[in-house]
């Protein structure tokens, strides 16, 4: 059964009374016991219980229009597991493969991360995609938000692993 402590909210939603939870919509207190048990399950184990599917309410949408979409991270096992990212990045989203379409943070240094999900748990981001692609020029300080074409586009999620990366996508239509 879903855990509710893990449903995530919009960057709209974030307040001072609603501290446990961090940016990225994961449960900021900790289990101790989840945390000590998932590190028994190994690393590649891990990597491959953790399923990642992406959703949004319409297939269609108009050029330049906001897609909100939300990402769910499960975990299928019964048991705990902790999941490591080589980098602060726990997770991230990217539409065409190109993370510029995104607003997530980017993250500097290598230091390693890592997460716990209970058995059976999941974890439910809400996100939108503004409907354009952020382009930074040469000079580091321009900014540029370009429309994409129209056709068919992926809005891919991942948690950031090395290989085997857990992801999901969902297509949309852009008209």
């Amino acid at each position: 059964m879903a855990n509710d402590r893990h449903m995530a909210r919009s960057p709209s939603d974030w307040s001072d009374r609603n501290e446990d939870r961090d940016r990225f919509g994961f449960d900021k207190t900790e289990n101790e016991l989840t945390d000590l048990l998932g590190r028994f399950v190994p690393q590649f184990v891990a990597q491959r219980v953790i399923t990642v599917s992406v959703s949004v309410p319409d297939r269609e949408f108009a050029v330049g229009d906001p897609v909100p979409f939300t990402v769910e991270i499960k975990n299928r096992l019964p048991v705990p597991v902790t999941v490591r990212t080589p980098t602060r990045r726990l997770w991230g989203w990217e539409v065409d493969g190109d993370l510029g379409a995104s607003d997530e943070p980017t993250y500097a240094g290598d230091t390693p991360s890592q997460f716990a999900l209970e058995g059976g748990d999941h974890l439910v981001i809400e996100r939108e995609w503004s409907g354009r692609f952020k382009r930074t020029g040469r000079d580091g300080e321009r900014t540029e938000y370009v429309l994409p074409e129209r056709g068919v586009h992926e809005i891919a999620a991942f948690v950031a692993t090395k290989d085997p990366q857990p992801r999901g996508s969902v297509e949309i239509e852009l008209r």
